[in-house]
């Protein structure tokens, strides 16, 4: 007797497509990763200018939630750039060592950035030829 369903293997569904992948992914991290450190510089650079500050007076300054404002301030507290204190958080005397190690690291994160570039330039979409803008 039939049962009313069709005969035959069922139908798969295809697996869901990513946008462009796992690279996709990476990427977003990425930048989410850069986005933390340019908040911790922004944090670091209103505490070497200020006297010792407390998280809501930093975090009003800066447009911040408080929990980012906390969480920044722990990671650069594990850095050893930031300190508690009775009054708020104060920069250290490894501060210095922190930017010089910085600057570096931007650098070759910035040459490496450049090299993606051109890879990717080499790669991607052509801008078309001739006549830009009207």
């Amino acid at each position: 007797m039939p049962t009313g369903k069709p005969s035959g293997p069922e139908p798969v569904e295809p697996p869901e497509a990513e946008p462009v992948g796992e690279s996709a992914h990476l990427v977003a991290r990425i930048e989410e990763e850069l986005e933390l450190l340019a908040r911790n510089v922004e944090i670091l650079e209103r505490l070497s200018k200020s006297p010792p500050t407390g998280i809501i007076r930093l975090s009003e300054a800066l447009h911040l939630p408080i929990h980012k404002t906390r969480y920044s301030l722990h990671l650069l507290e594990r850095e050893g750039v930031v300190q508690p204190s009775a009054d708020g958080a104060v920069v250290t005397d490894q501060a210095k060592e922190y930017w010089t190690h910085l600057r570096e690291s931007l650098d070759r994160m910035s040459a490496t950035i450049r090299r993606l570039q051109q890879r990717a330039d080499e790669h991607g979409p052509r801008p078309p030829a001739g006549r830009k803008g009207y």
